[in-house]
């Protein structure tokens, strides 16, 4: 059992099924920029709740923002398998969940500009944030209500060649400090059928950030309240059709579920590292944890749930890379990856024993950023409802 974990521990996270050499370059690049200019300051930028806006252009210079964007937008290439890849390497090397978090937040702003977005806004919106470290921010969720996006109640009145917009979002990642918010507004009736996304840009009058909001994990990353009161937004900021967005938004979320899917299987994969090194060093009653059958144990389950959790995660991006669009699998796959890393991360804090519960300790800090995870995106609730309404029961 013992050659069994130093094994997979020396060989470090496993690639998706689907990796091919351009996806091993990826995550190469990643990891020198983590190891470079995240891992030795992680930890105190996630005590100090941020890290340096300058991190965003230094991230664009070194062309790990671009991961799977198209070069015609000014992107590396590549699709959701390198943005996944990619991402995984950074934090696995970079050790901080928060600025991973924090940096990537174009990864759900970007996609509905890219994909039903003008060529005018991937010029203004998209390529600066691409190559010169402009940071933007998506803006669903509203503080009288999560997971239903078909009631938000954020209004856009068309006034001319403008939309006058009044209202709120909350845990809007990156919401502090974006130039420019992807936000879901109401531009008709009630339901899904009345909304529309648009772009609203830092400095427009009447948009203020109401708060900077303090969070149980992801600490590095700033999440914000933000309120528009009568702001004036130009039509032409509006990313596609005039009550359109529902399905722009769905599809994103399914994208974003993948995501957070794999940052699950990377905070897990951390844990285990982190829990074996712990073991391996750790002496109690005359030999190393690593010599009781308890501990080994506790690796192996967290081992196991890992790899299944990486398989399905990876299953459900083969099929996106496909065409397919696997709305019930990609929900099954982050409630799998969710509840994996919750149980990894709290075995990875039982092994450290009194240090784990210790804010200097790497697997209690993870333990905290875990909980997110089977909120954000949509509930564990809300994605078992998917899954049921796709199943048909």
């Amino acid at each position: 059992m013992l050659l069994v974990i130093t094994y997979a521990y020396a060989r470090g996270a496993m690639p998706y099924l689907f990796e091919s050499e351009e996806h091993a370059a990826v995550r190469a690049s990643a990891r020198r920029f983590a190891q470079t200019h995240i891992a030795p300051h992680g930890a105190e930028w996630e005590e100090n709740e941020e890290f340096p806006i300058e991190l965003y252009a230094t991230a664009c210079k070194a062309g790990v923002v671009g991961f799977g964007y198209p070069e015609s937008v000014g992107g590396q290439g590549g699709d959701l398998g390198h943005v996944l890849a990619g991402s995984e390497e950074m934090l696995l090397a970079g050790r901080s969940v928060g600025t991973l978090v924090g940096l990537g937040s174009h990864g759900i702003a970007l996609p509905p500009i890219i994909r039903f977005g003008t060529k005018e806004q991937h010029d203004r919106f998209v390529r600066p944030c691409l190559a010169d470290g402009k940071i933007a921010a998506l803006a669903i969720t509203e503080p009288g209500g999560g997971s239903d996006v078909a009631s938000l109640a954020t209004r856009a009145e068309r006034d001319g060649d403008h939309y006058v917009v009044t209202g709120a979002k909350t845990f809007i990642t990156s919401g502090t400090r974006a130039d420019f918010v992807t936000t879901a507004v109401r531009t008709g009736g009630p339901g899904h059928g009345g909304v529309s996304l648009i772009v609203i840009e830092k400095g427009t009058p009447g948009f203020t950030v109401s708060k900077k909001l303090r969070k149980t994990g992801w600490w590095a990353s700033d999440t914000a309240e933000l309120h528009f009161d009568s702001c004036r937004v130009p039509v032409a900021n509006r990313v596609g059709a005039e009550n359109g967005a529902f399905p722009m938004i769905m599809m994103n979320f399914a994208a974003e579920r993948l995501m957070l899917a794999s940052q699950c299987v990377a905070i897990a994969e951390l844990a285990y590292r982190e829990s074996i090194t712990y073991a391996r060093d750790r002496q109690a009653f005359g030999k190393p944890l690593t010599g009781f059958q308890v501990t080994r144990h506790k690796l192996a389950d967290m081992a196991t749930r890992i790899a299944a959790a990486r398989a399905l995660t990876g299953e459900c991006v083969t099929r996106v890379l496909k065409g397919e669009q696997p709305a019930a699998l990609a929900a099954m796959a982050k409630n799998t990856a969710t509840d994996m890393c919750s149980f990894v991360c709290d075995h990875a804090v039982q092994i450290h024993g009194g240090y784990g519960y210790m804010r200097e300790t790497l697997v209690e800090r993870l333990y905290r950023d875990a909980r997110l995870y089977p909120i954000g995106g949509g509930t564990r609730e809300i994605m078992n409802e998917v899954i049921a309404k796709i199943e048909g029961y």
